[in-house]
């Protein structure tokens, strides 16, 4: 570095007339060879054609950076062509790092660097130089603007700046598989020299991995890398500058390398026969055991699939394949009977899910293993020859009779006793016992099928070795029907037939109800009665098939002579022992149309015209309540309206009379006399008291003795006189007084009935035998009546 320096500074003296040139030789420069020309004119001394003549020529000043020798460094010289070496010219620095990194001798123009220089930090500055007079301190030439470029030096070593790496690449790749691309970076100017030019290599990993010295491409180097061998590599990777020559620097990164999995290797189970025990109460279902194929593979590549390879026992169990670990879980699918089969054999598979078909020549991906199943004997409860028993019994059956038995036996090979006992929580009433020993049911109490036709309960069985292994059973009694109940005619018990019925006409069909629990095929009977059977007006018809119809024996039939018949009829069931009846049923005549259809069975009806409808005769009973209704309203209002005319014309009287106010008696005396008793001799009776005077508050009390029914009228009348000439309150004058009696003396004579001339014989009764049965007999009555008497005289 020495020699260039001194170099430099040889080249500088040599050149003359002002030019600034750098100190160091740039072989890479190339404006060295075009000097800029600073042309300086100063007035006074040139004229317009006078060619001028350059005052400042440089180029870039260079300073190598890293410098550590003692001296500052010295970096260049300016000069002018004014400067006469007279010392009159003064030289100034300014721009970046003027004063602080680069400083110039005022007076030979000298320029060196103070500080160390690092071109990383900053690669060049740019300065400004300016000549002034001394004396005047006035420019002698214009400020011009120059470069300090910061030489380079190889100070910096590549650097990975995104490592350390992790990298992948599937395992079984061949050689030359792509892995990663590194990348380092060097500080230094890349335009000078070879400090900036990486080389890569490989300093640990080989020979599986190579790497390319320009662009750091990782690649595989040998073929079929397993994973299952090894699974991680760590791989150093070196960039050195310089072009790797010697003395250049270098740095290092790690490239972590995984071999991913690919599905290359068949599950394999480690042993050929797997041994299991299985008790045999293991519920159906239930996990029996675990077997496992081992698949070096890794992820879904190592995903198993289990099945039963079909064949000894292969029908009562099942295998499926547990996700988390991938072992083959195998199920009971049937239950286990240590006493009827104590051992099974049977294989189990084990394949891949995921095939690669690439390793398809390696052979089938897949494993068969045995599996040898012992069956443990347990402990059971006892079992019952049957999963349900049902019987019958009949009902009224006498309590203690044994209607059937259950059986359970212990099948164990210790074999024990069993002992049987009723599950009261099911059979709360007791109706039935069990033998704790032999099993027999029979009955506790009479059974009723028409209260509970059927009983449903448990009966449990315990071993005596172990009483608390149990089992259960139902047990379904159905009470069978004694025919005990008659047969009775269903609904309806009334029918009606018209008056215009033909012999031998069907006017109802009945059927039988019995409360029996009728067999199948159970036939009823049905007959009159034998007391209604002689000159029947109705017979009955048994059709043979539990029905029967009611048959008329007469042409017609009167609702006046006989409104309602009572038939009889005795029906009878085909079951053991015979149960009948008799049923009564009522039949009412009826009055029809031509067709048969009944107009009106209301006894009401017969005494009404023929023909005539419900609405009609509806019609008619309410116009007869109307005309009631108004003639007793009319025969109100008469009365009331003579009452009132009879007050009227008493107020008529006493006002057309002349009213003198004079006392006294006399007919002329108005006020002491009232002219309407002559019209109404009940005024008396109701008024007693005088007017025109005012009388005594002693009055003795009217006598009236009481008369006798027949007691003559004169006496009645001597009575009355008698009373009114004792009465003070009677008037001093004669008053007319009428009395309402009937007796002999009366011009209309008596009205009674009794004693009457007229005798009952005169009347003729036969017309009521036209209005119907009921009139019929009140007619016979009263002439049996008449004929009675017509021989009493006789």
């Amino acid at each position: 570095m020495l020699t260039r320096n001194c170099l430099s500074l040889l080249l500088w003296v040599l050149f003359d007339g002002g030019l600034l040139t750098p100190l160091q030789p740039q072989p890479q420069q190339t404006l060295a060879t075009e000097p800029r020309e600073n042309v300086i004119h100063l007035p006074g001394r040139r004229s317009h054609f006078q060619r001028v003549k350059r005052g400042w020529v440089w180029n870039q000043f260079f300073v190598l950076e890293e410098y550590m020798g003692s001296e500052p460094q010295y970096v260049g010289k300016l000069h002018s062509d004014l400067d006469k070496g007279e010392g009159t010219v003064k030289y100034t620095l300014s721009g970046d790092g003027a004063g602080t990194v680069f400083t110039i001798d005022e007076t030979t123009g000298d320029i060196h660097a103070i500080r160390s220089l690092d071109r990383e930090e900053k690669p060049f500055y740019t300065l400004r130089a300016q000549a002034v007079d001394i004396e005047t301190r006035k420019p002698l030439e214009p400020e011009s603007e120059f470069i300090i470029k910061v030489q380079d030096i190889n100070d910096n070593e590549p650097k990975f700046l995104d490592g350390p790496y992790i990298a992948s690449v599937p395992e079984m790749s061949p050689v030359g598989a792509y892995v990663l691309q590194v990348k380092a970076t060097d500080a230094d100017d890349p335009t000078y020299g070879n400090s900036a030019r990486v080389v890569y290599s490989i300093l640990q990993g080989q020979p599986y991995f190579s790497i390319d010295p320009k662009t750091g491409v990782i690649r595989t180097a040998l073929p079929n890398m397993d994973r299952e061998v090894k699974e991680q590599y760590q791989v150093l990777i070196q960039a050195k500058d310089m072009g790797g020559q010697l003395g250049g620097l270098a740095g290092t990164t790690i490239v972590n390398i995984t071999l991913t999995d690919v599905n290359d290797n068949p599950p394999r189970f480690p042993k050929s026969i797997f041994h299991l025990k299985v008790p045999e109460s293991s519920p159906i279902g239930s996990a029996i055991g675990r077997i496992r194929a081992v698949d070096p593979d890794f992820g879904q590549n190592a995903e198993i699939e289990y099945s039963v390879v079909p064949g000894d026992g292969g029908n009562l169990f099942d295998i499926v394949t547990d996700e988390n670990t991938q072992e083959g879980v195998l199920k009971l699918k049937k239950p286990l009977d240590f006493e009827t089969k104590k051992a099974y054999t049977f294989k189990v598979e084990a394949s891949n899910l995921h095939l690669d078909h690439r390793f398809h020549s390696a052979g089938p991906f897949k494993d068969t293993a045995t599996v040898k199943i012992s069956v443990l004997d347990v402990d059971e409860p006892p079992v019952f020859s049957k999963p349900l028993y049902t019987m019958e019994v009949y009902e009224d059956t006498p309590v203690g009779t044994i209607i059937g038995a259950v059986t359970a036996q212990d099948l164990d090979v210790g074999s024990s006793a069993v002992r049987y006992f009723i599950d009261w929580k099911s059979d709360g009433d007791s109706y039935f016992t069990i033998d704790a020993t032999e099993g027999t049911i029979a009955t506790s109490e009479l059974l009723d099928r028409e209260s509970t036709a059927q009983y449903n309960f448990s009966i449990i069985a315990s071993k005596v070795s172990n009483p608390l292994l149990t089992s259960r059973v139902n047990i379904l009694i159905n009470v069978l029907d004694v025919n005990e109940f008659p047969p009775e005619i269903s609904v309806p018990y009334e029918t009606a037939v018209c008056e215009n019925a033909k012999p031998g006409q069907i006017i109802q069909i009945v059927s039988a109800a019995d409360r029996d629990l009728s067999p199948a095929g159970q036939q009823f009977s049905f007959k009159l009665s034998p007391e209604a059977a002689i000159k029947p007006n109705f017979t009955v018809r048994d059709f043979r098939n539990n029905t029967a119809g009611i048959e008329t024996r007469r042409n017609g039939y009167s609702r006046r002579q006989q409104e309602l018949y009572f038939l009889p009829v005795v029906i009878e069931d085909s079951s053991y022992p015979v149960q009948s009846s008799t049923n009564t049923m009522t039949i009412r005549v009826c009055r029809c149309d031509s067709d048969g259809t009944i107009l009106s069975c209301n006894v009401e009806a017969i005494f009404l015209p023929v023909g005539l409808s419900t609405g009609a005769l509806i019609a008619i009973l309410l116009c007869i309540v109307i005309l009631l209704a108004i003639v007793v309203l009319y025969v109100a209002l008469r009365r009331q309206k003579k009452k009132d005319t009879l007050m009227t014309s008493k107020e008529d009287i006493r006002d057309n009379v002349i009213h003198y106010d004079d006392e006294g008696g006399g007919e002329e005396d108005t006020q002491a006399f009232d002219i309407g008793a002559l019209r109404n001799p009940k005024v008396i009776e109701d008024n007693k008291i005088r007017r025109d005077i005012k009388p005594d508050s002693l009055c003795l009390p009217r006598q009236r003795p009481p008369v006798e029914d027949n007691a003559d009228i004169r006496d009645f009348i001597n009575q009355r006189l008698q009373e009114n000439d004792v009465d003070p309150t009677a008037p001093p004058y004669d008053s007319l007084a009428t009395y309402a009696y009937e007796g002999d003396g009366s011009v209309a004579d008596s009205l009674s009935s009794i004693e009457s001339l007229t005798m009952e014989a005169d009347q003729d009764y036969t017309y009521l035998t036209d209005w119907g049965p009921h009139f019929k007999v009140l007619a016979d009555m009263f002439g049996e009546e008449e004929s009675y008497n017509t021989d009493k005289v006789t």
